[in-house]
C-alpha cells in the first residue's frame, strides 16, 4: 500500500553556494557551498531514494516501474509517460547564477530527446537588496541579443526585480531568467536538465577560463515577447487555498495555515506533493497513513489518495503542487 513519502535529499556543492540549505531543513553539520538540495527528483543518475516506512530505500525510478498510474496519475502516465514529471529544489545563492534560458518541449526533443523546462521560483528568504532577473526590460530582437553576449552588455536589457520573502515568479520555457545572490528559493520545474547558459558576468573558473556559453543554442530558444510585468501577483490569505500558478506542466497552491485543513483529490487523478516551507504539520491521508513534517521537507502523495488532513503544529507554510 503507497503512502505519503519523504525522500533523501541531494544536496548538490556548487561554486556559488551557500550555507543557509543545512540550517534550513534541520541537517547537521552544516555543510557549505551547498547551492541545491534536489528534494524530488527523477532525473537520470539522481534518483531520490524513498526516507521513510516500507517503502524506505527504493528510489522514485523503482516506485514508478512498480506502481505506475497509482503512483503518479493515470492522466499524469498518459501525458508524460513512465517519468515523474516535476524536479522540486531548493536553491541557495550565496553568488550571482549565469544568465540562462531552457527550451521548450518542441526544441529540447529534437535537440536532445527531452522535456523542455517551463519552472517556477517561490522566494523563501532573501538578503537586503538581493534580486534576479525575470525576461526583458526593452524589446530586442535574436541579432541584438548576439551583439550584445559579445559586448557584456545582456544585462542592460533584462528586467530586474529586488525580491522579498513570498515574491513568486512563473518562468515559462524561452524566458530569459537569474537568479541573484541573496536568495533562497524553492523551484518547482519540469524534469529537464537542459540549460543554456547565456553569459557569466565574465567569470573565471579555477581553471582560468570562462565556463562555455550556449549562444547560439539559446538564441532560437528565448521568447524575445516583451511583458510590462514577469512578476506573479496574489493575495495572501490564512486557511485557504491561494494559487500560485497554473500551466499544463504543473499547478502549485500557497497554504498558509494555522487550522485544520482537508484536501479532497479523489477528483484530481494526479500525486500531490507538498513542500513545507515554515512551521510543522502531521499529513494524514484516507488510508489511515500519517507523517509529521517540518520546514525543508517535501512530501509525496501519491495519486491513489483521495483525502488528505494537514494539522499544523502550531502554523505552517506550505507549496502543494500536481499536475492538473
Amino acid at each position: 500500500m503507497l503512502y505519503p513519502m519523504t525522500f533523501k535529499p541531494i544536496l548538490k556543492n556548487i561554486i556559488w553556494g551557500g550555507s543557509d540549505i543545512c540550517p534550513f531543513k534541520g541537517i547537521a553539520p552544516v555543510q557549505e557551498g551547498i547551492g541545491e538540495s534536489w528534494e524530488l527528483s527523477h532525473v537520470e543518475g539522481n534518483y531520490s531514494v524513498v526516507a521513510n516506512g516500507a517503502l524506505e530505500g527504493k528510489t522514485l525510478d523503482e516506485l514508478i516501474r512498480t506502481y505506475g498510474g497509482q503512483l503518479l496519475g493515470e492522466k499524469v502516465v498518459g501525458q508524460f509517460g513512465p517519468t515523474f514529471p516535476l524536479l522540486i529544489k531548493f536553491i541557495d545563492a550565496r553568488d550571482d547564477l549565469s544568465i540562462q534560458v531552457h527550451p521548450d518541449d518542441e526544441l529540447a526533443k529534437k535537440r536532445h530527446n527531452s522535456f523542455g523546462k517551463t519552472e517556477m521560483w517561490y522566494v523563501i528568504n532573501a538578503a537586503e537588496g538581493a534580486g534576479l532577473y525575470s525576461g526583458f526590460s526593452k524589446q530586442i530582437d535574436a541579432e541584438e541579443y548576439v551583439k550584445r553576449v559579445e559586448d557584456n552588455t545582456i544585462t542592460d536589457v533584462l528586467q530586474r526585480y529586488e525580491v522579498n520573502p513570498g515574491d513568486v515568479f512563473f518562468l515559462p520555457a524561452g524566458r530569459v531568467h537569474a537568479i541573484g545572490a541573496g536568495c533562497f528559493i524553492a523551484e518547482i520545474q519540469q524534469t529537464s536538465n537542459i540549460t543554456y547558459r547565456i553569459y557569466d558576468y565574465d567569470r573565471k573558473g579555477p581553471d582560468g577560463k570562462g565556463r562555455e556559453l550556449h549562444t547560439e543554442l539559446a538564441k532560437d530558444a528565448i521568447d524575445y515577447t516583451l511583458c510590462p510585468d514577469y512578476r506573479t501577483h496574489y493575495k495572501a490569505h490564512t486557511n485557504a487555498t491561494v494559487e500560485l500558478a497554473a500551466c499544463k506542466y504543473f499547478t502549485t497552491n500557497l497554504l498558509d495555515i494555522d487550522t485544520i485543513m482537508v484536501r479532497d483529490f479523489s477528483e484530481l487523478d494526479s500525486f500531490v506533493v507538498y513542500i513545507c516551507m515554515e512551521g510543522k504539520a502531521s499529513i494524514r491521508d484516507n488510508k489511515g497513513n500519517e507523517i509529521y513534517i517540518h520546514q525543508g521537507q517535501t512530501v509525496l502523495i501519491p495519486a491513489d489518495t483521495d483525502v488528505v488532513t494537514v494539522s499544523p503544529v502550531p502554523g505552517a507554510k506550505f507549496m502543494e503542487t500536481y499536475v492538473g
